[in-house]
């Protein structure tokens, strides 16, 4: 889980601490990555006070140098995974759900080759920072990546894509918090409409 960026959008705010509904947004991927089975959540970022895990082991490390970017934050998250499968998710998905995650996992073990599964958007374009991936694979084409960008190093492996089921209500299990008109929303949705306050996350 990445969750070391530098929310600029943002004013520079600690993002995955926002609170939308009633917990921060890490809080919720971390319960939804816990409720999907995960024995180990590896946080990558900055420690964090409070932040628990109902089963399983969690774990806060740092990239190096911090902040230098989602590629080496992955590298360093997955360094400390033994699992077969892993789950790449940013730490700012208010609504991704254990059982978004299970049908993630659905998808990319039935594709041969398996080649991991993301969530794609209403347009059909790929979350990147919300999918699930063998671990070996990924392991592999980040030791020969030299880029600097999710989509250049994942994007060429040709990975499964989940688009929203028709109909399917409530809001995007993708959609992410990147600005102030995004917490907003996603406070909306979730039935508090009282907007972000950067550095003070409620």
């Amino acid at each position: 889980m990445l969750a070391g960026g530098r929310a600029s959008r943002l004013g520079g705010a600690d993002k995955p601490a926002f609170v939308v509904g009633d917990r921060s947004l890490l809080a919720s991927v971390v319960s939804a990555a816990g409720a999907a089975g995960a024995g180990l959540v590896v946080v990558v970022g900055p420690p964090r006070p409070g932040l628990v895990l109902a089963a399983g082991q969690l774990r806060v490390v740092q990239e190096e140098p911090p902040g230098s970017g989602p590629v080496p934050a992955l590298r360093r998250g997955l360094a400390d995974v033994a699992a077969p499968w892993v789950f790449v998710l940013a730490a700012d998905l208010p609504f991704i759900r254990a059982g978004h995650l299970s049908s993630l996992l659905a998808a990319a073990a039935e594709a041969r080759p398996a080649a991991g599964a993301v969530l794609a958007d209403d347009d059909g374009r790929p979350q990147w920072l919300a999918g699930c991936w063998p671990t070996e694979t990924l392991r592999a084409a980040s030791r020969g990546y030299q880029g600097d960008s999710l989509r250049g190093l994942l994007g060429p492996l040709s990975p499964v894509m989940l688009g929203p089921s028709p109909g399917q209500p409530g809001p995007p299990p993708w959609l992410d918090c990147d600005t102030e008109d995004d917490v907003r929303r996603a406070r909306a949705w979730s039935g508090d409409p009282a907007g972000p306050r950067p550095g003070v996350p409620r």
